[in-house]
């Protein structure tokens, strides 16, 4: 293995060399290092959904079937799932602020290559580049760990966590505004803006982390992850086209339980693995990351539903025959709700402990879903629908972080909190299969089409609010550990209290 991917053990948190070799801007405010990273996870956020508003139409603009467009969407989901964790990993060993820095990087070279494309493969290659920016939020969740006074932590990466929704909620509104107004790469070269803003913010003021863990990269380990994790979400994600009997969707799925077992099994001999999986079987760490598949299938779950009760034609008797950009004000109320429970969520967490605060949000996500199977006649009743659960989903993001961050060391932050975020995405892929194939099966006929049924919605919201309770479940399992307080490295040298201080 290349010496490049090596770092010696002894440029550790406790050495006043390196130290000031890796410090970031001096003595940054932090309020200041909160705002610019929250800004960071919401622009990366945001290419959750700016492009839903031109997927009918990128057959016509690509001139490409529409199969083949889909792969605009799945090439980011997959390019996620790979760099969360592998990043996650190279923060903890190399620098959180450094591998934030070339996420953003990708984000931008991805929007750019974008806004250039005319045809399909530069417009997959520009979403996958996207996509590899997904670690941002993790990072994010990590360098505040390093970087923040204690009693500042809990509100910090409760904001940070939530982010991940707010930036899709708002940015569904946005992007659906200027895809009706304006030619659609103008998408790409806003998002492009916003990532450069964002880069030279965090270049400005986010300080650099001194905890590390030196040692050699497990590239092993990263391609059998990577192998393991796109195997199965393509059998997951496209098993719908292909058909869950086919021998294509039957053979990944076989692939990826053949390579996932062997990556464990690497990953538990290995003395520097990617994954350190004992860690991870931690009870606290082990529910939580549980507790987040559940929770991101949930919440999933309505971003599926709402949009299409918005848009099915009123003669339906159900749908409300609205516009894309009338969905995006619709659940635009959502993303505020989100950033305002973060606050409340880590006073709740402060006060009875992170534990407590994920049960709670699981309950309030699904109270939402059972209000919403008998509220869906009206728009008031979706936008009402949508802020309770995005109040819940605002409880658990702030409580997760806490929770992973509470049992694992501080050189382990990093790949800690991106595997916790991968166990998230894991949930929103099994909720989008899952859903699909209910409305897929549950049909009324309309004019000739089959749209799905009213019945269909409901079962969907149905399975959305046993995911949460579901959640709620595994959450009474995780252990109940002490207050969050001062940290301690893992050198056993207390934290700085001061955010220059630890720059």
């Amino acid at each position: 293995m290349s010496d490049a991917l090596a770092r010696p053990a002894e440029a550790g948190p406790s050495s006043p060399t390196a130290r000031k070799a890796w410090a970031g801007p001096p003595s940054p405010k932090p309020n200041a290092v909160v705002a610019v990273l929250a800004l960071a996870g919401i622009v990366v956020s945001l290419m959750q959904t700016l492009v839903i508003p031109i997927v009918p139409e990128l057959p016509k603009l690509l001139d490409a079937e529409a199969s083949d467009t889909a792969w605009a969407v799945t090439a980011t989901l997959l390019a996620a799932s790979v760099a969360t964790p592998v990043v996650g990993r190279l923060g903890d060993m190399f620098g959180k602020r450094r591998m934030l820095l070339l996420s953003i990087v990708l984000l931008v070279s991805g929007s750019v290559v974008c806004g250039l494309a005319d045809s399909l493969v530069p417009m997959i290659i520009g979403r996958a580049l996207q996509g590899l920016a997904a670690a941002v939020v993790p990072l994010g969740i990590s360098i505040m760990r390093d970087a923040l006074p204690a009693d500042r932590l809990a509100g910090s990466t409760a904001l940070m966590s939530a982010s991940l929704g707010v930036g899709g909620a708002l940015g569904l509104p946005a992007a659906a505004f200027i895809a009706d107004n304006w030619n659609w790469h103008i998408l790409f070269w806003v998002s492009a803006a916003l990532g450069a803003v964002a880069f030279v913010l965090v270049l400005l003021i986010v300080p650099e982390s001194k905890v590390r863990t030196g040692g050699r990269f497990d590239l092993v380990g990263s391609l059998g992850l990577s192998a393991g994790l796109v195997s199965l979400l393509l059998a997951v994600s496209k098993g719908g086209d292909w058909g869950w009997t086919s021998g294509t969707t039957l053979g990944l799925g076989a692939a990826a339980v053949v390579i996932l077992l062997s990556w464990g099994w690497w990953e538990l001999r290995s003395p520097q693995p990617l994954v350190d999986l004992r860690t991870t079987a931690k009870p606290q760490v082990l529910f939580t990351n549980l507790a987040s598949v559940a929770l991101g299938f949930s919440m999933f779950a309505m971003s599926l539903v709402l949009p299409q009760l918005l848009q099915l034609p009123e003669q339906t008797g159900y749908g409300l025959g609205r516009s894309m950009l009338t969905v995006g004000l619709v659940l635009a109320p959502q993303g505020l709700v989100m950033m305002a429970m973060s606050a409340v969520s880590a006073g709740v967490t402060k006060a009875k402990g992170p534990k407590v605060t994920l049960m709670i949000g699981a309950l309030i996500v699904a109270a939402g879903y059972g209000l919403n199977i008998v509220l869906m006649s009206e728009v008031w009743h979706l936008v009402l629908v949508s802020c309770v659960i995005g109040a819940g989903v605002g409880f658990t993001y702030g409580a997760l972080p806490a929770l992973i961050m509470g049992a694992v060391d501080p050189s382990q932050t990093g790949a800690a909190n991106s595997l916790n975020t991968l166990m998230r995405s894991l949930g929103t892929s099994f909720a989008s299969a899952l859903a699909g194939v209910i409305l897929a099966q549950m049909t009324t006929d309309f004019g000739g089409h089959a749209l799905p049924s009213e019945n269909g919605f409901k079962v969907v919201m149905a399975i959305g609010a046993g995911a949460a309770l579901l959640a709620f479940a595994v959450a009474t399992l995780i252990p109940r550990g002490h207050r969050p307080g001062p940290e301690t490295p893992s050198d056993g040298t207390p934290e700085p209290t001061e955010v220059g201080a630890k720059a």
